[in-house]
């Protein structure tokens, strides 16, 4: 059972597994850093703590930034997109934001198009 306010829990529109898409963005520049996923209980811990706390996928539990890397995130701000179903995560990022240990996790050259080429 989550802690989650009950209004906010019912207008959540939750993906099969119960997740909700996070996008991560820091709050000084609107930079994305990364996309997480949370539960009730990962954005309940998250608006209580004010500590990016997130559902790892693959090993089937909540986990909060930087707990073991020290690369915490100071949550700023949540908001809840048009349609409940992505919350967008404003922070104050300390060190990297990417488990590559790059600031963003879209810092690569994975780029499917670049930003001058004509569409």
């Amino acid at each position: 059972m989550s802690g989650l306010d009950p209004e906010l829990a019912r207008r959540l529109k939750r993906n099969a597994d119960g997740l909700v898409c996070a996008v991560v963005v820091e709050h000084s520049t609107s930079q994305v850093l990364m996309v997480a996923w949370m539960d009730d209980e990962a954005l309940h811990r998250t608006l209580t703590t004010r500590r990016g706390t997130y559902f790892s996928r693959s090993r089937g539990t909540l986990w909060t930034k930087g707990e073991t890397s020290g690369h915490v995130q100071h949550v700023r701000e949540v908001r809840l997109d048009c349609d409940s179903d992505t919350v967008l995560v404003r922070v104050d990022q300390t060190g990297p934001a990417c488990h590559t240990g790059t600031h963003t996790c879209f810092d690569g050259a994975d780029r499917l198009l670049l930003a001058d080429e004509p569409a």
